[in-house]
């Protein structure tokens, strides 16, 4: 197996890499993480792809690409650099190449980058299925290089930067059916065209690894690093432009992207970006500058004055596979948590026992407005007898509102009242006591908390607080004072607190391993502030705060991606119904937990075929209701047929005012005109059986 090839993934630095020049920006090196995005205008409408790209450079966007679908197409980009050029407007631009070598030619003569996609360069995509021996396949490897090779020569000759960019949609047929649709095909059809590059002594390259699903984005990203790594040990590499593609729009959108572009900048990888939104490009803008911001800063060149962190085990069996990390099951007052059971989602709240009847009716009222999910258990503060009393009144009160969960304790380790004379009404459901540990911790008190909630038949989470080099010798010491059997059966998990880093929570997953609790569960926590003076959200006011949503996706989806944790307990200063429907969101994000309609839909550019935004709202107002299912809504055939293979239902744009319909990677209908194909796409899923009735409210209106 491949190593982590990142270094550090406790403390990891910034890859290592060359620099490439794209006109006047610098992408890699020590350079900051650049900002990118893309036209979606017809790029024969000379003046609509000006001003765009205008208004892209002037929110400060630092590398623009276009479309460049035909020779004529690629011809154009003389008229609009010199267009540009007249409004003083010097930022580079991107040729986006797909099936036509000649375009590429001559975009590498008019503009500073060109970028190729490796499968569909050379090859047709027909999803065919055919064996090829070693001598075939090599034979076919050769064909694609001459094809690729006047290009490579070219961008050589004129100083032109290279964007190798694998899509997962769109992988050819070849490297399909000698890889599959995996990460692994994705990072060797790059490998291949990388290897022309190399013999030509040509290295200004750029490679991305771009998929919808963000798990697959992550483990592509990190295996072409670590093949790179192999290819040229200890020396700077070729520079990565990361995102996550297909991504959708509104909170979902900037979710998606921020698990897997924040994901992999916190690990270092990363050093120009673009978020794919369907929307508006320039609302992409203030989305990459936010997640570049947030995740960005955190990685840092090493400093040999913090103590080292001491463990032995790796957080993850395999970087480059979802593998659910194994814990053993807890029952908590009915709640499976852990083991087989999904990720849970928990709202914790303070202050909620001083005024049990009003708590609870506002509570009730802020989750009233939840649709799809719910909360599924509650962590409130509890501090002396008193407010233990009132903890059955509290849950009474929300079961008579319709509120229906657990109720777990957050109790102060040196609590006496509480340790020492335990004791709650029969038929309360209580979860679990949870004890916050650090390095000042009475070694005593752990073990008199542990024993006290043995009699009172609680389950317990050890929530650690410290540095992370201090976390092994926390786990060592709760395991050690806390009984032991109890630390390591099924009625114990562990947390660190919401402060800590996502790479601190990995320092705790390894720890337990090196001390044979491995089957320990883990706790997420996670505190949602909103900052109205940050915020530069790029959509709606009402919508989630952008600083927020970033920080939260990207700490909670890297950990979600790898397998890590079993339950997101969520503490919010923005309304208890926005904080758990985000955390809902973060987990399908992650694809970790399917709760809603999942839209799989591409960015505008200038090949889509109709208004992405406008239909993939109207199919939205038409099926946001069929939880778990996955409806992709591409504007052309770019990626189109490959990104069926991740979705149940496919509306494809594939001419003007015409759609093709998928089931799966299936076409079910070819031509069917646009003003149709809504209700195509809603007849298809009847005959397929998805179909449910929207729900209606009391009124008979659709809720």
């Amino acid at each position: 197996m491949m190593t982590w090839a990142l270094g550090d993934p406790f403390r990891p630095e910034r890859r290592k890499t060359r620099v490439v020049r794209v006109g006047h920006v610098e992408i890699g090196g020590d350079n900051p993480i650049r900002v990118q995005s893309m036209t979606n205008t017809d790029t024969m409408d000379t003046d609509a792809t000006v001003e765009q790209v205008t208004e892209l450079a002037e929110a400060g966007c630092e590398i623009v690409r276009v479309t460049a679908p035909s020779i004529r197409d690629a011809e154009n980009l003389r008229e609009i650099r010199r267009l540009l050029t007249l409004r003083r407007i010097d930022v580079p631009l991107v040729a986006d190449i797909h099936f036509t070598p000649n375009a590429a030619l001559i975009a590498a003569d008019l503009i500073e980058k060109v970028r190729i996609n490796p499968g569909n360069y050379a090859d047709k995509k027909k999803f065919e299925i055919r064996e090829y021996d070693d001598s075939q396949y090599e034979d076919e490897v050769a064909r694609v290089a001459e094809r690729f090779r006047p290009l490579v020569l070219r961008c050589k000759t004129n100083g032109v930067a290279l964007r190798i960019g694998t899509n997962h949609g769109s992988l050819s047929d070849r490297i399909m059916n000698r890889y599959g649709d995996s990460a692994t095909g994705m990072v060797e059809s790059a490998l291949e065209f990388l290897d022309v590059c190399e013999a030509e002594a040509f290295y200004d390259v750029v490679f991305s690894m771009k998929a919808s699903n963000t798990q697959v984005a992550i483990a592509a990203y990190r295996l072409l690093a670590a093949r790179l790594e192999e290819r040229a040990p200890g020396q700077p590499s070729y520079p990565f432009h990361v995102g996550v593609t297909e991504a959708g729009d509104a909170e979902d959108g900037r979710i998606k992207s921020a698990i897997g572009i924040g994901s992999l900048l916190r690990d270092g990888l990363g050093d120009t970006i673009r978020v794919s939104l369907t929307e508006a490009p320039v609302r992409e803008v203030p989305v990459a500058r936010e997640i570049a911001k947030a995740a960005g800063i955190t990685v840092a060149r090493r400093d040999s004055s913090v103590p080292a962190i001491e463990v032995r085990s790796p957080h993850v069996v395999d970087p480059f596979a979802h593998l659910r990390r194994e814990t053993d099951g807890m029952d908590w007052a009915g709640l499976q948590v852990a083991g087989d059971a999904p990720v849970r989602v928990e709202l914790e709240v303070d202050d909620v026992l001083r005024g049990p009847v009003e708590a609870a009716a506002k509570l009730a009222m802020e989750l009233s407005s939840l649709r799809d999910v719910e909360c599924e258990s509650l962590l409130v503060s509890c501090h002396g007898l008193d407010s233990l009393a009132r903890v059955g009144e509290f849950q009474r009160e929300l079961s008579s509102l319709g509120l229906d969960f657990p109720i777990s304790l957050r109790i102060d380790l040196a609590d006496d009242e509480i340790l020492s004379g335990f004791s709650i009404d029969s038929g309360v459901r209580i979860g679990r006591w949870v004890a916050t540990i650090d390095a000042e911790s009475d070694p005593v008190g752990i073990s008199r908390f542990a024993e006290s909630a043995r009699k009172a038949h609680a389950s317990i989470e050890w929530e650690l607080q410290g540095e992370d080099h201090q976390i092994p010798e926390l786990v060592r010491l709760v395991l050690a004072k806390s009984g032991g059997d109890h630390a390591k059966d099924a009625s114990c998990s562990m947390s660190l607190t919401a402060s800590s880093s996502l790479h601190a929570v990995r320092v705790l997953v390894a720890a337990l391993r090196d001390a044979d609790a491995d089957r320990t569960p883990i706790v997420l926590h996670q505190r949602v502030e909103f900052d109205s003076s940050k915020s530069s959200s790029g959509f709606a006011e009402e919508d989630f705060p952008l600083p927020a949503l970033v920080e939260a996706s990207v700490r909670l989806g890297s950990l979600l991606c790898d397998g890590l944790g079993d339950l997101v307990s969520i503490r919010s200063g923005i309304g208890a119904a926005r904080a758990i429907d985000l955390a809902y969101r973060v987990l399908q994000g992650a694809r970790q937990r399917t709760t809603r309609t999942e839209y799989i839909s591409c960015p505008s550019c200038g090949r889509t075929l109709f208004d992405l935004e406008e239909t993939t709202a109207r199919i939205k107002a038409k099926t946001e209701h069929l939880a778990g299912l996955k409806i992709a809504v591409m504007g052309c055939i770019v990626n189109g047929p490959g990104e069926m293979a991740d979705a149940d239902f496919g509306y494809v744009g594939s001419g003007t005012g015409q759609i093709t319909l998928y089931v799966g990677k299936q076409v079910v209908a070819r031509a069917v005109p646009e003003a149709e194909a809504t209700d195509r796409l809603v007849d298809l899923i009847r005959e397929n059986g998805r179909w449910v009735d929207e729900p209606v409210d009391d009124a008979g209106s659709g809720s």
